[in-house]
C-alpha cells in the first residue's frame, strides 16, 4: 500500500543501519520492505461508531484516509505501536505511544531518538515502562532462527552454580536480563552467545530446562556445544522440545513452521535494501511509498 508521504530521515538512517528487528527483546522496528505481515509501516485505521463523539478517546486522531493521522513504524511485545503524529515536515513529526489498551502518550522527538533515550534508559515512557537498570542496549535482526527447549535432571549442582557452569561452556555472552519470584522458587535468566547470535533462556522451573534459538546453519554445532555444557552441568536430558513445548523425536527433527521459515528465507529478491536502492526505487516509481502525493 502507498503511503503518500515521504518518511522521516532518521528513520530512514534506522533502517538502513539496522533493518527489521527487535531492540533488547521488546521493541520491533518495522521497515517498509518484505512481505511479512509482522513487518511494514502503515496507518493508524478503524471503524468510527455512529456517534463519534462517545469514542473520542479511543480514536483521538483522524483516522485514515482522513490526513494528520498516525503513521505506525513501530510495535512491542505487548501490542503496543510506535507512530508518528503525521502531520507538517516529516523531519519533524513527534512520536505517539498508543497502547495496546487504547491509551496515548506524546514525545517531542524523532524515531532514533527515541529508541535512543528510551533503549538506553534516559527516558520514561508510562506505556512501555524502562528498561532494566544496568543493562546494555541490544539489537536482534529478524532472520529464519531454529527453536529448541532442553528439559533437564535436577543433577548435583546448585541453580547459581549451573547457570555459572553453563554461560562458561558457551562463553562468551552477555546479559539479557532476567526474572524472579517474590520468594525465589522460580525464575529466568536471558544471556545472548557475544560471537554465534545464539539466544538463550534458563528456567528454574521444575525440571528446570534451557530454552535456545538460533540460525539454521548452526543446528550441529549448537547441539554440540550445548549438550557439552550440560553434562558439565550434572544434568541429564530428559526431553526435547520446540519453543513451545511440542515433543521432538530428535535435536534435528524440523517443524513445519522451521521449514515454511526456511522457505520464505529463499524467496527471490532482497529481505533487506540500502538506501541507494530505496532512493532509486523511490524515483523510479514516483508517487510510491516514499514519495510525495
Amino acid at each position: 500500500m502507498a503511503l503518500g508521504v515521504r518518511l522521516p530521515e532518521d528513520y530512514k538512517w534506522l533502517v538502513e543501519t539496522y533493518g527489521w528487528g527487535e531492540f533488547c527483546d521488546f521493541l520491533y522496528l518495522r521497515t517498509p520492505f518484505g512481505t511479512s505481515k509482522y513487518n511494514g509501516v502503515e496507518w493508524q485505521s478503524g471503524r468510527l461508531p455512529e456517534a463519534p463523539d462517545r469514542d473520542r478517546e479511543r480514536y483521538p486522531y483522524p483516522l485514515h484516509p482522513s490526513p494528520g493521522g498516525l503513521l505506525i513504524w513501530a510495535t512491542t511485545m505487548d501490542a503496543d505501536r510506535l507512530c508518528w503524529l503525521a502531520v507538517g515536515d516529516p523531519q519533524d513529526w513527534p512520536v505517539v505511544v498508543w497502547s495496546r489498551d487504547g491509551q496515548y502518550e506524546t514525545f517531542a522527538m524523532g524515531a532514533a531518538e527515541f529508541i535512543e533515550g528510551w533503549a538506553g534508559g534516559h527516558m520514561s515512557s508510562r506505556q512501555l515502562g524502562d528498561m532494566e537498570p544496568d543493562l546494555a542496549p541490544w539489537f536482534n535482526a529478524f532472520r529464519p532462527r531454529v527453536h529448541r527447549c532442553l528439559r533437564l535432571g535436577e543433577g548435583q549442582l546448585r541453580h547459581p552454580d549451573r547457570l555459572r557452569v553453563l554461560r562458561e561452556a558457551l562463553g562468551p555472552t552477555a546479559d539479557r536480563g532476567s526474572w524472579w519470584s517474590d520468594h525465589g522458587e522460580s525464575g529466568q535468566d536471558h544471556f545472548a552467545t557475544v560471537d554465534t547470535d545464539w539466544l538463550l533462556t534458563y528456567d528454574m522451573s521444575c525440571p528446570h530446562q534451557i530454552r535456545i534459538s538460533f540460525p539454521p546453519e548452526d543446528t550441529a554445532r549448537v547441539r554440540q556445544r550445548l549438550f557439552d555444557a550440560v553434562r558439565l552441568m550434572g544434568c541429564e536430558v530428559l526431553r526435547i522440545t520446540t519453543g513451545s513445548g511440542a515433543f521432538l523425536p530428535s535435536w534435528e527433527a524440523a517443524t513445519e513452521e522451521e521449514c515454511q521459515d526456511l522457505d520464505r528465507s529463499r524467496e527471490p529478491g532482497p529481505v533487506r535494501t540500502t538506501l541507494a536502492d530505496w532512493s532509486a526505487q523511490t524515483q523510479h516509481r514516483d508517487r510510491d511509498d516514499m514519495s510525495q502525493p
